[in-house]
């Protein structure tokens, strides 16, 4: 907050349990408790850490999305067509990963 109020930013206080007040991170919330928390059993905090991390890096680099026309946010801009395509485990095997190697 202190950074915010030197830039001349007031934060906004939201009512708590309000989940239409801030539908964007609600809905980021809903997709990591879906499509990974409820599918992992959380050992400590440091696993905690590192399960979303990896969740993360999946999802804004390697999982297209639906309103970038099935483009990757920060994935790579050149795509190889030729190759066979491979399979990388993300989560030990919760989210397979395909791409094509080189030809």
């Amino acid at each position: 907050d202190g950074l915010l109020r030197t830039q001349g930013v007031q934060p906004i206080q939201l009512p708590v349990r309000s989940p239409n007040l801030n539908a964007h991170a609600e809905r980021w919330i809903r997709t990591v408790r879906e499509e990974c928390l409820d599918r992992i059993i959380v050992l400590n905090e440091r696993h905690l850490r590192w399960v979303l991390n990896q969740f993360v890096y999946y999802c804004n680099q390697r999982r297209p999305h639906r309103s970038l026309k099935l483009q990757v946010p920060d994935g790579p801009r050149v795509y190889c067509r030729e190759g066979n395509v491979a399979r990388r485990q993300v989560l030990g095997g919760l989210i397979n990963d395909y791409y094509r190697e080189a030809a």
